[in-house]
């Protein structure tokens, strides 16, 4: 659908385009009021983003700060309110590098320099300012209803720590004020369901200086952790899993084996053992080929499906360290199934199922996106052509609609990748199916078959949760802290309303802890209503029992759920519901 505009107002667009116009135009109106306050600027890179636009500014000794976000979007409003109109214009190179330098932008004239020469140099203009840009971009700025700076920091030029330090100012722009006041509520939304903020109110889990990057679990989150992990147990075996523990630290010949070595040390922690060269593994897949080759193997062992919550690390950059969602050292939900060429459609399509199982049981909406071959990859075109049939076949047979994503799969094999989608409409890639024929040949697997040939198997490479670190982050913000009971820490807290009810209080919790309920009992001397409200809005139970000397008398207990509704109940026939709650996995 072609784009057309009317007095600078977005007619007719594809939806997936029309707020990038908007966006990209609002970085050249922002850009224009900063050569406006600032004279000499020199503006980088302007590119619009998901949800808004930012500029990557020289603007040599002076600086910005948020305090003078309000005199730059005056001058934006005012530029919008002059109605200038973006106009297009083509030079060729050696004129264009001449304009940008005559005009002083130094950063747009080696930009010019890095592009390929068969490149098409345009320009926008609007009023007195021009910029190097292929657009599209809206008629007139006039059309610009809805924007807010909203941040600055510092970005390298080129992203290259070498270069100069620009000033990057961010903003975010929509079609009108109302797309924009639901942003800003859904980022308050976001802001009270930050993981991070929830863990530390909870006592889930937390970071030190000691180890950037390297979570530990607290008492709390080791329930969650252990709670998800037994689900995760049951999956394995309902699937016909075998469960496996390989080392956290193998050679480096077993790595240089893999092809981690030569693909991926710069994110691999390396140390020396007896004077040989050892990696902590960053991934459990060369540990499962060692077990699959302990032993001959025959067609009949095939399918072998083999699951591992292991323990890996990865260098990730500091700055790009981020609560649970990205870490150094986490648990991965991993599984390797080693099959027959003939096996390809019938076991991803089982792997399917089970992932998909995963994100029903949390109610997680899901894409599904289909990688093929990278750049850097290792193996034959042949093997990577049957192995990217296999798996579109796989997703066909399924009816699954997928998206392609060409050129992202993994160095050893194309991948087929989930996509979940949480209740504030973030995406989240978990869960992974890789097929790979390049391990198997490089630790020369074998299997007999039926004639007595030696065959090579193909290996399936396969993730649910992506980690066990990134889902309980995930599950936090999905439900605020108010996980479903069975994978609650404190299941139900008994908060008795004075001394006088304390031993009873002991007794209603033993008789729940016997039954398997993770249980607590508040035996502050505070009074019953502060309880109330910090079992609600910071340990964020599901079930409160509330016990005072009526309770006691009668011998019964007093219910109050997350729908802050109190009811009376025998302890019996509220031990009975809670653990049929917790055994079905409700919620």
């Amino acid at each position: 659908m072609k784009a057309l505009f009317n007095d600078g107002h977005v007619e007719e667009i594809p939806e997936d385009q029309e707020l990038h116009v908007i966006r990209h135009s609002a970085a050249h109106i922002m850009a224009q009021a900063i050569a406006r306050l600032y004279p000499g600027a020199k503006f980088a890179y302007g590119p619009a983003t998901d949800n808004g636009f930012y500029y990557d500014v020289d603007l040599g000794d002076r600086k910005v700060s948020e305090e003078d976000f309000p005199a730059i979007e005056a001058e934006m409003r005012k530029i919008c309110k002059e109605n200038l109109k973006f106009q297009a214009f083509e030079k060729p190179r050696d004129e264009a590098v001449a304009f940008m330098a005559e005009r002083g932008q130094d950063y747009k004239v080696e930009h010019i320099g890095d592009l390929d020469p068969s490149v098409r140099i345009t320009f926008y203009q609007q009023g007195e300012y021009v910029d190097m840009c292929v657009g599209p971009h809206l008629l007139y700025t006039k059309a610009l209803k809805a924007f807010k700076l909203t941040a600055v920091s510092g970005a390298y030029w080129k992203a290259d720590s070498n270069n100069k330090m620009l000033t990057r100012i961010n903003g975010v722009a929509f079609r009108n004020k109302d797309e924009m006041d639901a942003y800003f509520k859904l980022l308050e939304e976001a802001e009270k369901r930050d993981h991070r903020k929830i863990g530390k109110e909870m006592e889930l889990f937390m970071f030190s200086d000691f180890g950037p990057g390297f979570p530990f679990w607290l008492p709390n989150g080791m329930r969650i952790v252990n709670s998800l992990k037994q689900y995760w147990m049951e999956m394995q075996d309902a699937y016909g899993y075998e469960q496996v523990d390989t080392p956290i630290i193998l050679s480096r010949q077993l790595w240089e084996t893999s092809g981690h070595w030569d693909h991926y040390k710069e994110n691999m922690y390396t140390t020396s053992i007896d004077d040989e060269d050892y990696a902590i593994k960053p991934m459990n897949c060369p540990g499962a080929c060692l077990i699959y080759k302990s032993r001959p193997r025959s067609y009949r062992d095939l399918p072998l499906k083999l699951a591992e919550a292991g323990k890996d690390h990865r260098h990730e950059l500091r700055g790009a360290l981020h609560g649970l969602f990205r870490v150094r050292s986490f648990t991965q939900d991993d599984a390797h199934l080693f099959i027959r060429p003939d096996q390809i459609t019938e076991q991803v399509t089982d792997v399917a199922h089970l992932i998909t199982a995963y994100y029903k049981q949390f109610g997680f909406p899901y894409k599904v996106e289909l990688s093929t071959r990278p750049d850097d990859s290792m193996g034959s075109d042949e093997d990577w052509a049957l192995a990217e049939q296999g798996l579109k076949d796989a997703l066909e047979a399924m009816g699954v609609d997928y998206t392609l994503n060409p050129g992202d799969g993994a160095f050893y094999g194309p991948k087929i990748d989930f996509h979940l989608q949480d209740c504030l409409g973030r995406t989240w890639q978990c869960g992974t199916i890789q097929l790979d024929f390049q391990l198997p040949q490089n630790f020369e697997l074998e299997y007999t078959d039926k004639d007595g040939s030696k065959k090579r198997p193909i290996m399936i490479h396969r993730a649910g949760f992506g980690s066990f670190e990134r889902f309980i982050g995930m599950l936090t913000e999905q439900y605020a802290g108010k996980f479903p009971t069975w994978l609650s820490p404190c299941q139900v807290k008994v908060l008795p309303v004075s001394e006088k009810t304390r031993e009873y209080a002991d007794e209603v919790a033993r008789k729940l802890r016997d039954a398997g309920v993770r249980v607590k009992v508040d035996e502050r001397d505070e009074k019953i209503g502060y309880k109330i409200r910090e079992a609600r809005s910071i340990d964020r139970v599901p079930y409160m029992l509330i016990l005072g000397e009526k309770e006691k008398e009668a011998g019964n207990i007093s219910v109050r759920d997350r729908t802050n509704e109190t009811h009376t109940a025998e302890l019996d026939d509220f031990i009975a519901d809670v653990t049929a709650e917790i055994r079905e996995r409700r919620g």
